[in-house]
């Protein structure tokens, strides 16, 4: 009987909150790196039902609807992760498993339905991806002392000025400048570098001895879901600089602070305000409403709307990161 392989979606659902990046995640029936078995974090994930589902992303917008009573609204495909043993079961079973991820952006609503949800910080997984206050300490106190072990452990000089490179671009050292979009190279860094729990679940999962002990940055994820999750933040990231995807998270009115700060709790940078006032409007993304709101803290603030006209006029109507302050 030939192997069989196991396809599921995964749903990388993301909402924006009081200026906090959010994912909804369920949890998961897991393993700790010793093996103790124990309750993990998941992102929302379905099977395909071949003989009903007419495409995969209705599939996916069916079961997340069951599992969650969210009606999805802006989804598009991310990626498909099949790596070997990316679930321990497959070596037992000798199939595959292999997922479609999805992103999707929602407002911020109770869940409910089959599955148990909630909501989390996106940067609880990944607390050095969040600049607005400065550099995050974790980087200087813990990241860049474990990655350069990693570096100096290499068995020859080309293993190690391979792992220096990747370092560099990946966490802006040596004079390179901090890509935010380069969100799932610095996970998959870490992960090689032994700095994170699930590179040691998965070494005990495969009988291998990891080769330190594990240091918890960040929360985990079951299986590569935090992986997952890397893929998203980084595209959502790079799609701040060419597609309107943020006022998918907004109300239909905002003023434009509360797009700035959204466009920067995404970003995890902030931005300059003028500056980003400025290519806001003369980019014709948004419109004045003519109304104002007493709901800042401050002075009235009018209010905007999304342009869709701009979709027609422009190949890349984005909002971009302009006067990002390091």
């Amino acid at each position: 009987m030939p192997n069989r392989i196991d396809l599921g979606l995964n749903a990388v659902i993301v909402a924006v909150t009081d200026e906090v990046p959010r994912v909804l995640t369920v949890r998961r029936p897991g393993r700790a790196p010793g093996g103790q078995a124990r309750a993990e974090n998941a992102l929302p994930f379905g099977p395909l039902e071949p003989e009903t589902d007419q495409t995969l992303e209705r599939g996916l917008r069916r079961w997340v609807r069951e599992q969650t009573g969210l009606e999805l609204g802006y989804v598009e495909q991310l990626y498909t992760f099949g790596d070997r043993l990316r679930d321990p079961q497959e070596a037992r079973t000798g199939g595959r498993s292999v997922s479609v991820g999805y992103l999707a952006l929602v407002r911020e609503q109770a869940a409910h339905g089959t599955g148990e949800a909630r909501w989390d910080d996106v940067y609880a997984f990944f607390p050095w991806e969040d600049w607005r206050g400065g550099r995050p300490e974790v980087i200087d106190r813990t990241i860049v002392p474990g990655v350069e072990r990693w570096i100096a452990a290499a068995s020859d000089l080309a293993t190690r000025t391979e792992r220096r490179e990747r370092a560099d671009i990946a966490l802006g050292l040596s004079g390179v400048v901090w890509d935010g979009e380069r969100v799932l190279e610095r996970y998959e860094l870490l992960y090689e570098a032994q700095l994170i729990e699930e590179a040691h679940r998965d070494a005990h999962e495969q009988g291998e001895e990891p080769a330190a002990e594990g240091v918890r940055l960040g929360l985990s994820a079951w299986l590569d879901h935090r992986r997952i999750l890397a893929s998203a933040l980084g595209r959502l990231r790079g799609k701040l600089k060419y597609r309107p995807v943020v006022f998918e998270l907004l109300p239909p009115s905002f003023t434009l602070l509360q797009l700035q700060r959204l466009v920067e709790a995404l970003a995890g940078v902030r931005l300059h305000k003028q500056n980003f006032r400025r290519l806001v409007e003369s980019g014709g993304l948004v419109e004045g409403t003519g109304r104002q709101t007493l709901l800042t803290g401050g002075r009235p603030a009018e209010l905007f709307v999304f342009r869709r006209d701009v979709l027609r006029e422009r190949p890349a109507p984005g909002v971009g990161l302009p006067g990002v302050r390091r």
